[in-house]
């Protein structure tokens, strides 16, 4: 359909849109035409992806001055769905251009993501890690390495690289939808390199999607994202746990073996500098003159790429730090000459194996740190700020390309360059052993950024619209804070249906009236194991299909379900069902998966016993029969006496005033919605969510989750012994069970009529019909 959404034609690609779709597609119009970020959270299942691209397409035709369209996603599967469903879009909208005289607009839009994902050529392809398939594109790809196949054509190259280098300007690719697959095909068809004719194209392309470390991770970043314009529109998809990725992306942990690595890395450098004096001393001058003048290039080598792609395979990872935070001025005297710096760099290795003695836990913040390494060392923290720049351009220099054996140094110079320049926002946390194993030492140093809002700050300053949305954002009002911005929208917009077809439950007892929970002081209670698995198996015998149970953690999923082997109460479950279970082996969790739902097409049904916060909560969805009820053994916490968690929270509590017990609550619940939220991913679709743990009947903990799951929740569903909620899913399976108006048009589906002949939206959260 075309309709009119305050004066902007919208295509949308469906005969029908639900009134939240269109009530979105208000709000993010909003914060569009006021230049400005959106928060907006939207149920799972009612097409959130197709909503955002047919609002910000349209808005991009009828503002041409507005940049491309970013699109961030946690995984390659995600990616993948985006470009499909854009595919659809861009055909569908071909269809109203094709009058006399229309042109159909033009769009390009394509992925990005890891040499691993895009490599064509037959040997580095079949490398098996990342790190390994991007240090072998290097040593193809590299200038220097191009060059003596000049004159040596014994020294191997990439084929693909050469030839995309040699149709240099004219290596383009036609306007259309490209996945990740298309490029591979298209790169293999014209025999050139996908990886960096993708990163070429990123420059022409109208819609770009990629993952959340091309944006969030300061050196990845500073590598693909730098040339974007203000102008470009950035969308976060699946954000709710967006400031866990960006803490991850400032924060380095450095163990006994990584600095014996690091070690054995400084003396192949040192050997590296010594055959560069002998053979081609010129090349470390040169260097030592460029550092001089300062880091206008910061260091590098210049490009013998005109492309914007950058220089072959060589071009590094950039600094870890954000580019305000480097002031542009010399590399400081003392590491300028290549020896001097890796003399320097030894000295620092030595020191953080020294720290990492220590017989009791030590945690110290940046300043701390400096100064007893001023004091110990006389290094300074400008020495340690500009040390990642200077690795990376004596590794170029050296013209080393094998780059994963050099991961433990670089790990080395990132902490160095971090501590080095934020002062504050940073914890450094040195620990000789596990808790849970102290007998085994262990020592680890954890630079851990206890500050989420460092990560994503540019991101906010450099666009001027930025989208955060998913379907588990509650409480919506908490993002602001420990995000530290300031939105124009933010909305949490509920989910309109024909029918009940959720059915959130709160279990808090046992078939014998004991409550259960996964509480510390009750997990191990044999009355709560046994209620647990009783309910599980009762269930299993009134629900059809596919049943999905998470636990709060690996460690008691093995325990629990040993318990219940020894109790027979996992002999019961299997009479009813199959049993299947996610392990940390990515290979075994698939293998799983495949297995389980072969169980269900078969009709004999099958559980799925995963865990909160695993691969499967993330990112599988159990749709339709696969998923016919969830249950969340348990609220699950992080692990509360973990150092690093206790550092966030009371550096949260100083800055945003944000309380321990509330972020922790906040986290846990957001983690179970998530989980929860698996069984529906369309309004034709339906399925229970149980909460089966006493915590969820109290307000602190209920009115954190989404509105979309509280608005269902009724009285009578809650404080539930397990008796009683194997009433209530018989009694909601029968309903379901009932034939029903899949197309009510103008309750939860409005035709293209119907929207148009709207004035203004319905006021938000309001169920139309």
């Amino acid at each position: 359909m075309k309709f009119s959404l305050e004066g902007l034609p919208v295509f949308f690609p469906y005969e029908y849109i639900y009134p939240e779709q269109y009530q979105y597609m208000l709000e993010c119009k909003r914060a569009l035409d006021a230049k400005g970020h959106g928060l907006l959270e939207m149920p799972t299942g009612t097409g959130k992806t197709i909503t955002l691209l047919s609002l910000i397409t349209s808005y991009q035709l009828a503002h041409p001055e507005i940049g491309k369209l970013v699109y961030c996603t946690r995984t390659v599967p995600e990616m993948e769905k985006v470009l499909q469903e854009l595919k659809e879009l861009v055909d569908y909208r071909a269809r109203y251009f094709l009058g006399p005289g229309q042109t159909v607009p033009q769009i390009l839009a394509l992925g990005l993501s890891s040499r691993k994902n895009l490599c064509v050529h037959p040997s580095v392809a079949e490398e098996g890690s990342r790190e390994s398939v991007d240090a072998k594109c290097r040593r193809l790809t590299a200038t220097w390495v191009r060059e003596r196949h000049v004159s040596d054509t014994d020294i191997e190259v990439c084929d693909f690289f050469e030839q995309l280098e040699r149709a240099g300007s004219d290596a383009l690719l036609e306007p259309g939808v490209y996945t990740l697959e298309d490029l591979r095909i298209f790169g293999r068809k014209q025999g050139w390199c996908p990886y960096f004719l993708a990163r070429h194209m990123l420059a022409f392309a109208n819609v770009v999607v990629y993952n959340y470390q091309y944006m969030l991770d300061p050196k990845v970043s500073n590598m693909v994202s730098r040339e974007l314009e203000k102008e470009c529109i950035v969308v976060f998809d699946e954000a709710h746990n967006i400031d866990n990725v960006c803490i991850e992306a400032l924060s380095v942990h450095l163990r006994q073996q990584t600095l014996d690595n690091a070690g054995r890395n400084i003396t192949r450098l040192n050997s590296a500098i010594e055959r560069a004096k002998s053979t081609d001393a010129q090349r470390l001058k040169d260097e030592y003159q460029r550092l001089v003048r300062g880091l206008q290039t910061q260091g590098n080598l210049p490009s013998a790429d005109p492309r914007p792609a950058g220089a072959g395979g060589e071009d590094w990872l950039a600094n870890p730090a954000l580019p305000e935070d480097i002031m542009r001025e010399a590399v400081p005297g003392n590491i300028r000459r290549a020896e001097h710096f890796v003399a320097f760099l030894r000295r620092f290795v030595l020191y953080l194996k020294e720290k990492l003695g220590v017989n009791q836990v030590e945690t110290e913040n940046p300043t701390t740190f400096l100064a007893h390494l001023q004091e110990r060392l006389n290094i300074d923290g400008k020495t340690l700020r500009f040390c990642y720049d200077r690795l990376t351009s004596l590794l170029k220099t050296l013209e080393i390309t094998d780059t994963d054996d050099f991961t433990p140094i670089h790990l080395v110079a990132d902490f160095a360059t971090l501590v080095g320049t934020y002062a504050r926002g940073f914890a450094i946390i040195t620990e000789p052993f596990d808790e849970r194993m102290p007998a085994v030492r262990d020592p680890v140093m954890q630079l851990s950024c206890l500050d989420a809002s460092l990560a994503v700050k540019p991101v906010f300053a450099k666009f001027q619209s930025v989208i955060i949305t998913s379907g588990t954002l509650s409480p919506i009002d908490l993002y602001p804070k420990i995000l530290n911005f300031q939105p124009v929208v933010l909305q949490s917009l509920q989910m309109t249906l024909t029918r009940d077809c959720l059915c959130p439950a709160i279990l808090t007892r046992g078939a014998d009236q004991m409550p259960v929970s996964t509480k510390f002081d009750m997990r191990d209670d044999p009355n709560v194991v046994r209620n647990y698995g009783r309910m599980l198996v009762e269930l299993a015998s009134v629900i059809p299909d596919g049943i999905v149970a998470f636990f709060v953690s690996y460690s008691y999923m093995d325990t629990i379900v040993s318990k219940w082997d020894q109790m027979g109460i996992l002999q019961d479950l299997m009479a009813a069902k199959l049993v299947f279970i996610e392990t940390t082996d990515v290979v075994e969790t698939t293998l799983a998966l495949d297995n389980f739902r072969r169980a269900c097409d078969c009709g004999r049904g099958a559980v799925f016993f995963s865990v909160a916060r695993g691969k499967v909560a993330e990112g599988i969805d159990f749709d339709r029969h696969y998923g016919r009820a969830v249950v969340m053994f348990g609220v699950p916490y992080q692990y509360t006496l973990s150092r690093i968690l206790r550092a966030r929270l009371e550096y949260m509590r100083e800055m945003f005033q944000i309380k321990e017990s509330d972020f922790l609550a906040f986290d846990a619940v957001r983690q179970a919605a998530q989980c929860v939220g698996r069984v529906i991913r369309s309004k034709a679709d339906y399925g229970m969510m149980v909460f089966a743990d006493q915590r969820y009947q109290r307000h602190d903990k209920r009115d954190k989750l989404p509105a979309w799951i509280t608005t269902h929740l009724k009285d009578s569903h809650l404080n539930l012994s397990a008796d009683m909620l194997v009433h209530v899913a018989r009694e909601f399976m029968r309903s379901m069970a009932q034939p029903y108006d899949k197309m009510a048009v103008g309750k939860s589906l409005l035709t293209e009529d119907a929207v148009n002949g709207m004035v203004t939206a319905a006021p938000t959260g309001m169920v139309m019909g």
